[in-house]
């Protein structure tokens, strides 16, 4: 009985989801519907080719528009209700369950639309703000597997390389686990490696490319960590 009603719950907040991402999306949409429909209207003097050519354009520039601003509602609206994650752990049905799931669903609209087009720009850093992080100067993300923005605190100049993963929840015995990810300044993570909820990393410390930071890690400041679980050089040089 109890599977059942958790596929009921699922399949109701899919639903809702659905719903959520019409209306997101849908607003998203009308500045770029308007520019479109707007040169449609002015270029209806010129011949086909021309024509179609600017359609074109409007269109490209279209999607652009749309996912800046769809960046923008989505964190206005998780800022003006200021929803948050909080670190503890919670049963999977329970307030603070829907709440990481309707956060993390929000999110998602945008990375599977737009966010390939706003990495290594300021305009990621607009949006993990606006989804609640806390981060510091130059920060340079060059990665889409950012989750939990809230739970996420990162130091100046530091760089988060392709295809990181960066992750501030868990799902331990049927149980949600929330914990924060605190990143220094002018720390280093590698290309496709995977820091996991709890890790802190010190200063100008480098995490090696497809390293797995295992969860609740300490790494120390200027220190290097490399591997499958991630491991200190600086400790292993010590015990040779």
């Amino acid at each position: 009985m109890a599977w059942l009603m958790m596929t009921l719950a699922q399949v109701v907040f899919t639903v809702f989801m659905y719903g959520m991402g019409a209306l997101f999306f849908g607003a998203a949409l009308v500045p770029g519907l308007a520019l479109i429909m707007k040169v449609w209207t002015v270029t209806a003097d010129l011949s086909l080719l021309p024509r179609l050519f600017w359609l074109g354009t409007s269109i490209a520039m279209g999607y652009f528009i749309f996912g800046l601003t769809l960046i923008v509602l989505v964190g206005l609206f998780r800022t003006g209700l200021n929803l948050r994650l909080k670190e503890g752990v919670y049963p999977l049905v329970s307030f603070e369950a829907f709440k990481w799931a309707f956060i993390s669903s929000l999110y998602l609209m945008i990375n599977y639309t737009f966010i390939d087009f706003v990495l290594l720009t300021p305009f990621a850093n607009l949006l993990f703000r606006l989804l609640g992080a806390k981060l510091g100067k130059n920060v340079q993300f060059n990665s889409k597997y950012v989750y939990d923005a809230s739970l996420l605190e990162i130091g100046d100049n530091t760089v988060v390389g392709g295809g990181a993963i960066i992750i501030g929840h868990l799902v331990e015995r049927g149980k949600l686990k929330l914990k924060k990810v605190k990143i220094g300044q002018n720390v280093t993570i590698g290309s496709h490696c995977t820091i996991m909820p709890g890790c802190e990393i010190g200063d100008k410390a480098i995490i090696g490319a497809s390293a797995v930071l295992l969860k609740d890690t300490k790494v120390e400041a200027r220190d290097v960590w490399f591997g499958i679980p991630a491991q200190s050089m600086r400790h292993r040089k010590e015990q040779q």
